[in-house]
């Protein structure tokens, strides 16, 4: 039976959401509807889908992919070796602080994704 709620709220949100834009009131029976069914997903998977949080090296390795980088460009642009980025990209080892900040810099991490807050 939840099952079937979920699968339903998850219908309702896919049909509400191109309904609801950015200037239409809170208020709007859409744009409360839209809330309340996205909240029953968001609990519903965050109960029966859960996701650990990333690794720094997955983190790493997939900013690089979404950002169209090598491993030797990423170093270039940090200033340190190619062979320091592929020990971080394989988990050998963690950036310093300050390597950390240039990650999420360059790369655009949110910090709080990389310090696993």
């Amino acid at each position: 039976m939840e099952q079937m709620r979920y699968a339903y709220a998850l219908k309702r949100v896919e049909e509400l959401l191109p309904l609801v834009g950015e200037d239409m009131p809170v208020q709007d029976p859409a744009a409360l509807e839209l809330a309340i069914m996205s909240d029953y997903v968001i609990a519903y998977e965050k109960e029966h889908f859960p996701m650990d949080k990333p690794t720094v090296a997955q983190l790493i390795q997939l900013s690089l992919e979404e950002n169209g980088m090598t491993q030797k460009e990423l170093a270039a642009r940090i200033g340190v070796s190619p062979s320091r980025i592929s020990d971080y990209v394989s988990g050998r080892a963690e950036p310093s602080l300050k390597v950390a900040r240039l990650l999420c810099s360059v790369l655009g991490i949110a910090p709080a994704l990389l310090l696993g807050v």
